[in-house]
């Protein structure tokens, strides 16, 4: 008996001890999507700061597949001690768990919600010979000819289309959905005007944007980005509800110490207001949001509860 006592004693000390040495060695951070891209530019440019503060090296882990479901499931088999954590998604976190009957995790018990250290505010672009030049304009237009319109995203069940539902939900306006694979099959097409209208990611939609090839209405942001300081966010034009960014996150398996996670929370927050990465986020057409532990768990079920419902009322199923 006194054994057994004694062994949980020590593991009662251990425990703080080994959170407050953390880290003795490098930190494996999965990112569900494939290198190459955004997701590894965001990834390296911040965990090559946070690890130079953390005294190790933070190796990223990359894990495609599955719109990020694949990855955000390793982070959750993982084990609870600092050693792994990743990278968090609205979609895999927020819209997934309401759209997928058989998901490989529990998106509210698996995980601790980190922090948002970087976001992509999401932006409604047209064709440039639409007839349109504002929000009113395209939902009048899709009014007055219902089942007309086209518009496009990048999948069923992905923020660029279910704020399309809100939009019929709130307006009735009937347009087409066409889901794409990706932007690079998409933005041709509404170039092209075989689709007339789509939300993306700011980075993907700025060049196109400048360029002078598509129109930009609004941004699904609280405020207006710097990047486009003349065009109005959806508030401002009647939809004070929908405010929406596609965001990167730092995620770790539940369990994990309060002393690693608050020192997480404090190192990438510090990197995302170093004036060189917020040059970085405005260069790549993003945004750092500022959010507390607490402020972005909140989020976070925010956004699930949202989009459960605008799943549920729209009958959105995959098959």
């Amino acid at each position: 008996m006194f054994r057994k006592f004694a062994a949980a004693l020590c593991l009662l000390f251990a425990l703080p001890a080994a959170a407050q040495d953390w880290p003795v060695k490098p930190v494996r951070f999965v990112v569900p999507w494939p290198a190459g891209g955004l997701n590894d530019v965001i990834a390296r440019t911040f965990n090559d700061r946070v690890g130079k503060a953390l005294g190790q090296t933070i190796v990223n882990d990359f894990k495609p597949g599955a719109g990020g479901r694949i990855g955000v499931a390793e982070v959750a088999r993982a084990a609870p001690d600092g050693y792994t954590i990743g990278m968090g998604n609205l979609g895999p976190l927020t819209i997934f768990p309401n759209l997928y009957k058989k998901i490989p995790y529990d998106a509210k018990k698996d995980f601790v919600p980190i922090t948002m250290f970087a976001a992509s505010p999401l932006v409604l672009v047209t064709n440039n010979g639409m007839p349109v030049k504002s929000v009113a304009d395209l939902i009048g237009l899709a009014k007055y000819q219902p089942g007309k319109l086209n518009y496009a995203s990048v999948g069923i069940g992905t923020a660029q289309h279910l704020i399309f539902e809100m939009f019929k939900k709130r307006d009735g306006a009937n347009m087409v959905h066409v889901p794409y694979k990706g932007t690079n099959e998409s933005l041709p097409d509404l170039i092209d005007n075989r689709v007339q209208a789509m939300f993306d990611t700011l980075p993907l939609m700025l060049p196109q944007i400048r360029g002078g090839k598509i129109r930009a209405l609004a941004v699904t942001t609280p405020q207006r980005v710097p990047q486009l300081p003349d065009v109005p966010t959806l508030a401002e034009v009647g939809y004070p509800d929908i405010n929406v960014v596609t965001w990167y996150a730092v995620i770790a398996p539940a369990g994990t110490p309060p002393a690693v996670v608050d020192r997480l929370y404090r190192e990438y927050t510090t990197v995302a207001q170093l004036p060189e990465v917020q040059k970085f986020l405005a260069d790549q057409g993003l945004v750092y949001l500022p959010n507390t532990q607490g402020q972005f768990a909140t989020r976070i079920d925010a956004e699930r509860n949202r989009w459960a419902q605008i799943i549920a009322e729209q009958g959105i199923k995959v098959e």
